[in-house]
């Protein structure tokens, strides 16, 4: 009975051990998303792909269409919250899994490219017969839903950006290149307990909630299955993007109404490859936010001085807020 007793302490006291039952396929299956998941059935590079996607519709439509684009270690799940949000306020949804990512094909050949997501995500929607969208982004997203409204700006109403990457061009600030071999080989290395650090460090600013631990899960539970090769291989190829394609030398070219949603704690890009000298000036979001508005005439910057890379996770009545506040007066 003591035994029994202190082996339940033990678990209770550790959320990596209690928590390491999840087991998540190459395509996130077994992880249910907030609501139902459809298939956009397309070739791209020769290959069929298949994107999933949320297309969530409001009960009162106020005849407005926004595209949520997920991060790089997020899927179109993480946007729960959000969509809820939207839909409450008259917004048809739109969330999908960009290739490569959760639910959505992960081809053993891709040749990533923020201007390729945005195509294929120009065809989804296309598919659908959207022809206007508010086009909403964070993270790594963030970066993408700028390509898509440089790319196709007769479509965009409206971007909208979440402590976006890409507003810093680390190579020209010595960031060192990393090779997509280095950098599967790191991803395979993903576990629960270095993606709770992480993210506790830099999504939520050093705080945590026992709600977080869902997204901690989602991510480590495809790298604990039978796919995690195919997994950490296209996080590799994504990874290169990320590095190779910063937005920020093109800000001038958005003439759309532009909203900015900053975390003021982010710390993401704050790379230990750098320079020691180098590393403290990487990530400034506050510093970065502020000259990206300065650039564009038809921006708008909302920070949270308080909040970390996931704003819209870490105080979801807050950040709800301002984004509907900024959706109804762009």
């Amino acid at each position: 009975m003591i035994k029994r007793t202190l082996l339940l302490l033990v678990l209770l006291a550790s959320p990596a051990t209690a928590q390491e039952a999840p087991v998540y396929g190459a395509r996130l299956e077994g992880f249910d998303y907030p609501h139902p998941v459809q298939l956009f059935r397309f070739t791209s590079q020769n290959a069929p792909m298949e994107m999933a996607y949320m297309d969530v519709k409001p009960a009162k439509p106020n005849g407005r269409t926004v595209v949520l684009l997920h991060g790089k270690n997020f899927c179109a799940a993480t946007w729960e919250g959000t969509i809820q949000s939207l839909t409450g306020a008259g917004y048809r949804v739109i969330a999908p899994d960009q290739i490569g990512f959760c639910k959505s094909t992960k081809p053993q050949h891709y040749q990533y490219s923020f201007e390729q997501l945005a195509g294929n995500t120009r065809a989804l929607l296309d598919s659908l017969g959207i022809a206007k969208v508010t086009i909403m982004g964070h993270s790594m997203g963030g970066m993408l839903a700028t390509r898509f409204a440089l790319t196709f700006p007769q479509m965009t109403e409206q971007l909208v950006s979440v402590n976006p990457l890409g507003l810093e061009d680390g190579r020209t600030k010595g960031v060192p290149w990393t090779s997509v071999d280095e950098s599967y080989r790191g991803a395979l290395n993903t576990t629960a307990d270095s993606a709770r650090e992480y993210q506790r460090t830099v999504y939520y600013a050093g705080t945590w909630k026992p709600e977080y631990e869902k997204w901690v899960q989602m991510q480590a539970g495809m790298f604990r299955g039978a796919g995690k090769e195919v997994v950490a291989w296209n996080s590799a190829l994504t990874s290169e993007m990320i590095f190779t394609q910063p937005v920020i030398h093109e800000l001038e070219r958005l003439k759309m109404p532009v909203l900015f949603l900053i975390g003021d704690k982010d710390t993401t890009g704050r790379s230990n490859r750098a320079p020691k000298d180098v590393q403290p000036t990487l990530g400034n979001f506050p510093a970065m936010s502020e000259a990206a508005k300065a650039r564009i005439p038809t921006a708008r910057l909302v920070r949270f001085a308080d909040m970390g890379h996931s704003p819209q996770i870490q105080d979801p009545a807050r950040f709800h807020a301002a984004l509907l506040e900024g959706l109804a007066r762009p």
